[in-house]
């Protein structure tokens, strides 16, 4: 009987893995990573908006109405009524304590705030001299005809006029007056 030797199997040889390539080898030293490689095209940012001309725009409108405002004050009809003015003009957000940027929002808030007050000046001017206007025609047809306009009243503060008189049709002599039918148009001495 021969004797066979029989080689051991061998395991099959697998090439070494080589080393990655985030690690470079150096001559002893221990390994150091490389950084990673640069990232594929990324998403461009949207572009910032540029609010600075929103802004000088919004701040040049509120100086106009503010002028616009003022020019108001100047023609108010003498002793008209505080209502006409009333009302919030500026923002509803409490003062801060530091200087600050107005957003967009507030500015606009602000320019709102500054028409809704200019219309209702507007609105209240136009009825306040309305209402002059229609005193002084009352006073106008007493002044024409008394006997027609019997006891009617206007005081000096619906014509406009400072002061507390008030024109008023009485009879001229008192009860005699009255039955002859001898009116006329007199003004009180004024305030009380």
């Amino acid at each position: 009987m021969a004797a066979t030797t029989e080689s051991p199997e061998r395991a099959p040889t697998v090439p070494t893995a080589r080393p990655p390539a985030s690690v470079a080898p150096t001559a002893g030293r221990a390994p150091h990573r490389l950084p990673p490689p640069p990232a594929t095209r990324s998403r461009p940012r949207p572009p910032v908006p540029d609010l600075a001309p929103a802004r000088r725009d919004l701040r040049r409108q509120i100086a106009a109405l503010e002028r616009t405002w003022a020019g108001l004050l100047g023609e108010a009809p003498a002793g008209a009524p505080a209502a006409i003015w009333s009302g919030p003009i500026g923002t509803s957000s409490p003062a801060p304590r530091a200087g600050r940027l107005l957003g967009l929002a507030e500015l606009e808030t602000g320019r709102d705030r500054l028409v809704a007050a200019i219309e209702r000046a507007r609105d209240g001017m136009r009825v306040e001299h309305a209402r002059r206007a229609a005193a002084r025609r009352r006073l106008e047809a007493m002044l024409a005809d008394p006997a027609r306009h019997r006891f009617y009243r206007v005081s000096q503060e619906e014509l406009g006029v400072s002061g507390c008189g008030v024109y008023e049709v009485r009879p001229r002599l008192g009860l005699i007056g009255m039955l002859a039918g001898w009116w006329e148009v007199k003004l009180s001495s004024g305030c009380p």
